[in-house]
């Protein structure tokens, strides 16, 4: 049996391109607001970083979230990824 091919996504913040699994998707819903989606699965345009608090920083320094959705970003998405995947605020 062949085995099955692990979709790869990349990171707005480092750029690296990680199985989907080990990464923390952020969505951007049909009524136009964003939430973090820890199933993967919430309906709407996804994007995703790394689960390391260097990756978080990056993607508000480089504005990865921004270029990803061609649109303003809130502040607070930022610091509630901070706060999940350290426990500290960014």
């Amino acid at each position: 049996m062949s085995e099955r091919k692990t979709p790869l996504r990349r990171c707005v913040g480092c750029g690296q391109m990680l199985p989907k699994a080990q990464m923390q998707r952020v969505v951007k819903t049909t009524e136009g607001g964003y939430e973090i989606d820890p199933t993967g699965k919430q309906a709407g345009r996804g994007a995703y970083v790394c689960v390391l608090p260097e990756c978080v920083a990056k993607a508000l320094k480089n504005r990865g979230f921004e270029r990803s959705y061609k649109s303003g970003f809130p502040k607070e998405i930022y610091s509630a990824l901070a706060r999940e995947v350290s426990g500290s605020d960014v």
